[in-house]
């Protein structure tokens, strides 16, 4: 049977949720989650007005509704007490599963809980068979999917011994999820650790055209309701809502048509109405999944897409009263009168009133049953049966609200996962692999000066005496051929590959190729650079969300880099901004966005999707006895011309002034 998961933002929105006829919710608690600025829940009851997990975790579960914790950001090592903490409490509340992002956390919670549920967050950027294994592999019991992924996609990955997880409704990032850095460059506000400020909502426009109030990196909503029966074909575990930052009235809506679709019903008019009404962008959009990438993917929110109080007072309804979907058995017994209540659960109460007047007539087995069936206001729907019984009516009534009442606080109580706390030992990387300056570079041009590795693209043979292979950030339905371009590259001579996802660490072992981890596989603390190590890596480059502080966890743990020269790529676009706007032919590869403030971030081909770059360089190596213990520095190379590409790695080999225009990155200033 395939789930319904729907946000809960708030107690609200969760009552909405289970009220619309959601399966299963999902909320945060506490400050690792990606929606912080959502109400969420507390870790524990408390005096002012913030619902604690455990209440919710009651409610739900007593309404056949499961709890899933999100934990899904990524955690520095300071705070990996903290995080803990919430998984060992939602371990004591017995939630069904947690979703996580960072891959030393669920590391350390798979091994201090091995029975609970892990769940792979779509910000850990899976997308392909190779990265759906992997996660498998590593203990994960589902996969929630990237979200840019068509059909076709989707079902490669399907049959693979892991639960598969789809967003089907809901607002959509211009970024591919968890390779996004624009709001933690530009604001300090890291997407990756709940705080994105959506600087992708602003205005940018393509080309060199400040005065354009275009939104080039804006997309509609997702809206898949009319592929439902596509996604149960495929045996797609769960359909998921996007918003846990949406009022209730948002929550309501989408559970209510899915809920109708997922029941074989076509969903009510008027409701379908007001879903469109109560949130989009310009509408919704179904692009990703039928593989329409063109400018009908694009939208931003305009006055008439707000939704009016009429619309919001009718969807308030669909949550005003209990959904009637537990079943129960109710047998009433006479002298004494009795009364059993029972779930398919096993969950049984029996009440008993033995004052109750007897009265000279007798009811009949039918009035009795109807009364008992009278469950209105509870999540119960009864069955009944009863005997012939000589009392008043008043007294079956009051039987019926004291075994309902006690049926629901017994189905509300929770039998804890076991949590034991334990330290891992620490895996190291190989103490030599990388050392010196490793060059990244985009062409074979680009090969100038002196660097003691080179990363050239796949398909490239650099006559360099060492030398390693990128594998493209974005692999949608590309894997076959680049794990042809894999073996390729080793039988030329290359002797690792830079990885950027979960899926491609597999990849670079199957074809003989040392695996590096890269910047964007957020190697954040020391729980994550040890699962790094276990995989196979051989070297790992620390996130560059990271201060040079912060990366103090990396000392004496194996060949580490850092991010010390370039662009930073600040999106991994599926949707491609210029090629919508237009065109592929007339941008040749490489084009322009430009910012409402005149800044001009490159976008450039990257395979099957393109890449968005900061507009000015990361420079460091005018402060090079500054910066942290390292053993090698990783430059990235994008648009510099070769002459320009030998200056850099001059000046990182003997100190040099900065560019007219750079960045230091984060590396001072860090992110929330």
């Amino acid at each position: 049977m395939t789930e319904l998961l729907a946000p809960a933002g708030s107690w609200e929105a969760m009552e909405a949720a289970v009220r619309a006829g959601a399966d299963a919710v999902y909320l945060g608690v506490g400050s690792f989650n990606a929606r912080r600025h959502a109400q969420n829940f507390s870790l524990q009851a408390n005096t002012d007005a913030t619902p604690s997990l455990q209440e919710a975790v009651a409610f739900c579960h007593a309404r056949d509704v499961k709890v899933y914790v999100t934990l899904n950001t990524l955690v520095l090592d300071r705070e990996l007490p903290d995080a803990l903490k919430i998984a060992k409490t939602a371990c004591e509340c017995s939630v069904d599963a947690l979703i996580l992002q960072d891959r030393g956390l669920a590391r350390r919670i798979h091994a201090c809980a091995p029975t609970m549920p892990l769940h792979a967050s779509t910000q850990m950027t899976c997308h392909t068979p190779s990265g759906v294994e992997q996660l498998r592999d590593l203990g994960f019991s589902r996969v929630v999917l990237a979200r840019e992924m068509t059909k076709q996609e989707i079902a490669a990955c399907a049959g693979l011994g892991c639960e598969l997880e789809v967003f089907v409704h809901g607002a959509l990032c211009m970024s591919v999820s968890g390779q996004c850095e624009l709001s933690a460059m530009l604001g300090g506000r890291s997407g990756n650790r709940g705080l994105c400020a959506q600087p992708c909502r602003l205005p940018f426009a393509v080309g060199h055209r400040p005065d354009v109030d275009e939104t080039a990196l804006s997309l509609k909503d997702n809206s898949l309701y009319g592929h439902i029966p596509e996604l149960t074909e495929l045996g797609i575990a769960s359909l998921k809502i996007e918003g846990r930052m949406k009022r209730p009235e948002y929550v309501a809506a989408a559970t209510a048509v899915l809920r109708d679709l997922l029941d074989g019903k076509k969903p009510d008019v008027q409701t379908l109405d007001d879903l469109r009404a109560v949130f989009s962008r310009t509408g919704f959009t179904d692009g990703y999944f039928t593989g329409m990438r063109d400018a009908e993917l694009f939208g931003k929110r305009r006055l008439e897409d707000i939704a009016p109080p009429a619309v919001l007072n009718r969807l308030a309804h669909l949550y005003s009263r209990e959904r009637q979907s537990v079943p129960i058995t109710l047998t009433l017994t006479a002298d004494p009168l009795t009364l059993v209540a029972e779930d398919r659960d096993g969950h049984t109460v029996t009440v008993t009133d033995q004052v109750a007047p007897k009265m000279d007539s007798v009811l009949d087995a039918d009035r009795l049953i109807t009364a008992l069936q009278k469950t209105g206001g509870t999540p119960f729907s009864a069955v009944a049966t009863a005997e012939p019984a000589a009392v008043p009516l008043s007294a079956v009534n009051a039987l019926r609200r004291r075994a309902l009442e006690e049926l629901l606080s017994v189905r509300s109580q929770t039998t804890p996962i076991p949590f034991e706390d334990k330290t891992l030992p620490t895996a190291l990387l190989p103490n030599v692999f990388l050392h010196g300056l490793v060059a990244r570079v985009e062409s074979l041009e680009q090969i100038r000066g002196e660097a003691d590795a080179w990363i050239v693209p796949l398909g490239k043979r650099p006559q360099v005496p060492f030398w390693g292979v990128e594998i493209p950030r974005g692999l949608f339905g590309r894997e076959a051929i680049v794990k042809r371009q894999l073996d390729r590259a080793a039988a030329d001579g290359a002797s690792f590959a830079l990885c950027n996802t979960v899926g491609a660490i597999p990849l670079a072992k199957a074809a003989g190729l040392a695996p590096v981890a890269g910047a964007f596989l957020h190697i954040m603390n020391s729980e994550s650079l040890s699962a790094i190590a276990e995989d196979g890596a051989k070297a790992a480059i620390l996130s560059f969300e990271l201060t040079f502080p912060q990366m103090r966890f990396a000392e004496g743990k194996g060949c580490v880099g850092l991010f010390a020269y370039g662009r930073q790529p600040l999106m991994l676009l599926r949707a491609c901004p210029v090629s919508a706007a237009v065109g592929c032919l007339s941008c040749g590869g490489s084009s322009t966005l430009t910012d409402r403030r005149g800044a001009e971030f490159p976008v450039r081909c990257a395979g099957e999707c393109s890449e968005l770059l900061n507009a000015v360089p990361l420079y460091l190596a005018d402060m090079l006895p500054a910066l942290p213990t390292h053993d090698f520095l990783y430059l990235h190379f994008t648009d510099e011309a070769p002459a320009r590409v030998s200056r850099v790695l001059d000046q990182y080999r003997n100190g040099g002034k900065p560019p007219a225009d750079f960045t230091r990155g984060l590396y001072k200033r860090g992110v929330l």
